[in-house]
């Protein structure tokens, strides 16, 4: 390979929000654009089963529309390989071959499982998907021999999981996948408008798609600082999630204003917040204009999405034949 290879994915669970454009997608679009990487990214649907399987009507559905964002976001199909997981059936016979050889207490011991579980509790995830979707995941990224996974600190457990998983295997069967590193990812805070994660569980999220009179009452609901209970009152910017967002949307000059007049009581929640929406629907406007067209041709992303699972499906069929070879179990009869 003469470039590097480089692998991602996200689950069709929803509507994308901000949090999930600043926190994955541009780090997608940055890495396409460099150059020097050969990148995958994929819609995970068999891991949104993991935590949704009762209820899986919405996941073809969410799955164009999050390709739909992918594209407004700027990935580009002639530099990036975007796939449908489902669609390339060798993860599943991966994931299999890897269950073989991962001992439990590896699984037991993720800190993430036991999270999650715990938050959401409401659902039933006593089961082995749930336990072993680290395998999934870990079949998801040897499969490409990846040189990378970008990821945020939140997920460095898990491409450690699957390191060991791919030492593993080629300390029982012979060298056959790289080690894949971590390319960790600077992640913004982006708080919801409630002031907890932003996340579509919350029903706090400020989405990709927002626009219009939607996107300012989103922003006008912003929890702000706590201590600050009126126009008079000094405020801390450095503690308010509606500063973070100026940070991201607004020029720098607009920002050391905005901060200044904050803290001198200069300038009250209620405007700070309009310039918020304007600033948003300004930066978000070419993404916008991109989704538009994107959702005007459904055939065209529908065709971008079976030549990266043709794309992605050949990698992947010689990468299960050197398995195979390398496990003893390719038989000729």
């Amino acid at each position: 390979m003469s470039r590097k290879r480089i692998l991602s994915g996200m689950r069709p669970t929803g509507k994308l929000h901000l949090g999930n454009l600043h926190g994955a997608l541009a780090n997608w679009v940055h890495l396409q654009n460099h150059g020097d990487y050969e990148c995958f990214y994929f819609v995970a649907d068999w891991h949104a089963l993991t935590s949704d399987y009762a209820a899986t009507e919405n996941i073809r559905v969410n799955t164009i529309d999050m390709v739909v964002d992918w594209l407004a976001a700027g990935l580009d199909p002639r530099l990036s390989t975007l796939f449908i997981q489902s669609s390339v059936r060798e993860h599943a016979e991966l994931f299999l071959l890897l269950s073989m050889i991962t001992p439990l207490a590896w699984l037991e011991r993720n800190p993430t499982y036991k999270e999650v579980k715990e938050e959401l509790a409401q659902k039933d995830l006593s089961t082995f998907g749930f336990l072993g979707y680290p395998v999934l995941q870990a079949a998801d990224i040897i499969m490409y021999k990846a040189f990378g996974v970008p990821v945020g600190v939140d997920q460095l457990p898990h491409v450690e999981l699957t390191r060991e998983i791919a030492r593993r295997f080629n300390f029982l069967y012979g060298e056959t996948f790289p080690i894949p590193e971590t390319l960790l990812t600077e992640v913004p805070k982006l708080l919801g408008t409630d002031g907890r994660k932003m996340s579509k569980s919350y029903d706090n999220s400020i989405f990709m798609s927002d626009r219009g009179e939607e996107l300012r009452k989103k922003v006008a609901a912003m929890f702000t600082d706590p201590q600050r209970q009126r126009k008079s009152d000094p405020g801390r910017p450095e503690l308010c999630n509606v500063y973070t967002l100026h940070g991201l949307y607004s020029s720098p000059a607009e920002v050391m204003e905005i901060a200044a007049a904050c803290r001198s009581a200069a300038i009250g929640c209620i405007e700070c917040k309009r310039r918020l929406a304007s600033a948003i629907a300004e930066g978000m406007r070419p993404i916008h204009e991109r989704r538009e067209h994107y959702l005007a041709h459904p055939r065209e992303v529908r065709e971008i999405i079976e030549d990266g699972n043709i794309r992605a499906g050949r990698i992947a069929a010689s990468t299960l034949a050197e398995v195979r070879e390398a496990m003893k179990i390719k038989h000729e009869l």
